[in-house]
């Protein structure tokens, strides 16, 4: 197992909110393309306020959704230290492993607590829960190579 030092594993945590912020500006190139767009910010914003997402504050909607952004970097890098504590080191099993937990939550989360509670029709929901796994899979895509690179050097 590799061991850090405390600063070591700060400054990572540090640079899992930096990838954080850089994977939430990737998946806001992608939200546009998507049939259902911005929604997810916007049905965030509607389950926290109790109204319909059309009618939900938009300035919340982006708070939250670049919050959740930028705190899922450091929870990536929670992940990806428990898998190397499972593997014994750093290594792209211990990485693929982190990222592919870190997605079935952060699906998971949006489409069995968030979904639910929003006040959409039930017709978009599929396609909402599509696109938001379109979405959780770009930010992935950043987020992964980004930290599992840095943990190499820190």
């Amino acid at each position: 197992m590799t061991h850090y030092e405390p600063l070591s594993v700060s400054l990572l945590f540090f640079l899992g909110v930096g990838a954080g912020v850089v994977a939430t500006l990737a998946m806001d190139l992608v939200m546009p393309r998507l049939p259902e767009g911005r929604t997810p910010p916007t049905i965030a914003a509607g389950v926290l306020t109790g109204s319909r997402p059309d009618s939900a504050p938009a300035r919340l909607g982006t708070v939250v959704h670049y919050l959740a952004g930028i705190l899922t970097g450091p929870l990536f890098v929670w992940l990806l230290l428990v898998s190397e504590g499972v593997f014994g080191e750093l290594s792209v099993l211990a990485v693929v492993l982190a990222g592919a937990v870190l997605y079935v939550l952060m699906v998971a989360f949006f489409a069995v607590v968030v979904l639910p509670q929003s006040l959409v029709a039930s017709s978009r929901v599929g396609a909402i829960r599509r696109d938001w796994a379109l979405c959780a899979l770009t930010y992935l895509l950043v987020l992964v190579p980004l930290v599992g690179t840095a943990g190499r050097l820190v």
